[in-house]
């Protein structure tokens, strides 16, 4: 018995050829996906400490730089289930609200800026997602620019600012 095969024509090769490799993509960002999911996992309640810390020893030393002064008594203030909140009372009243996802590998950025002049609050919210740096490391990124914060200093600084100075960016 004899078989027949059928001709295959060149645009059903392309298409089957441009099919395997869209699926080689996918196999590629689904592996990067689980390698950045399980660094989360890692070292995302580690990060989201430091991160807390170091938002907590640059308030304090601040604070320390206009010790007496009841308008610079900024606070920290920890928040269930991992984030925190840093307030600044009036005249230029702000606070920050840090709350992380570790599920969802983000952070949102909440800050509320309320003025003297009686108009509503200003709000500005910053989403923030974890990111792997291609080794073991895991940084954030402010997923709006796309800046990149190697370190909890350089987070706290970006987060700061504003507080510390009583207006947004």
């Amino acid at each position: 018995m004899t078989s027949t095969r059928a001709v295959v024509a060149d645009w059903i090769k392309r298409i089957a050829d441009d099919e395997r490799k869209r699926d080689a993509e996918r196999v590629k960002e689904d592996q990067k996906t689980a390698r950045k999911a399980d660094l989360v996992r890692k070292n995302g309640q580690r990060l989201i400490d430091e991160v807390r810390a170091t938002v907590t020893r640059d308030v304090e030393a601040f604070c320390e730089e206009f010790a007496g002064e009841r308008a610079r008594g900024i606070v920290v203030e920890a928040l269930a289930p991992d984030g925190f909140a840093v307030r600044k009372p009036a005249p230029a009243a702000v606070s920050l609200t840090v709350a992380p996802n570790l599920e969802a590998g983000t952070m949102v950025c909440h800050y509320r800026f309320t003025g003297t002049n009686g108009l509503p609050p200003r709000e500005d919210r910053i989403d923030v997602t974890f990111a792997g740096d291609g080794g073991e490391t895991l940084q954030m990124k402010h997923h709006g620019t796309g800046q990149l914060f190697a370190t909890p200093d350089a987070f706290s600084e970006f987060l700061l600012v504003p507080v510390l100075t009583g207006r947004p960016r």
